[in-house]
């Protein structure tokens, strides 16, 4: 079982940037594959970004892709999504979620793939 916490999110201006941490209890976070998923008001919850358990590999979705990276820290539990050149549509609560030994790549873009979830962090990106 693993435990995942959001911090970061907030309010920026459009090009802007913010750097968002998922704090991760227990002691197997380095076998999880982590992903950043995200929802605005109104829409389904989609798919951001994941990294493998050992951080050597990710994927991002196009809308995100050259503008957001993530990364980890398993010495820290921690996955972090830096988002760089904010926009207006980047607006949403940005949620952490983790599943056993993913792949990464389209087939582990679906939230029910994940098992675990944080409560969620709040970006406004302003125009």
């Amino acid at each position: 079982q693993v435990q995942l916490v959001e911090s970061g999110g907030g309010l920026v201006q459009a090009g802007g940037s913010l750097r968002l941490s998922c704090a991760a209890s227990g002691r197997t976070f380095s076998s999880y594959t982590m992903g950043w998923f995200r929802q605005a008001p109104g829409k389904e919850r989609e798919f951001v970004a994941h990294i493998s358990w050992s951080g050597g590999a990710t994927y991002y979705a196009d809308s995100v892709n050259g503008r957001f990276t993530i990364s980890r820290d398993n010495a820290k539990n921690t996955v972090y999504l830096q988002m760089n050149s904010l926009k207006p549509e980047d607006t949403a609560v940005y949620y952490c979620a983790a599943v056993w030994k993913g792949s990464v790549g389209s087939s582990y873009t679906q939230t029910y793939k994940y098992a675990h979830w944080g409560q969620g962090t709040q970006v406004t990106v302003s125009s």
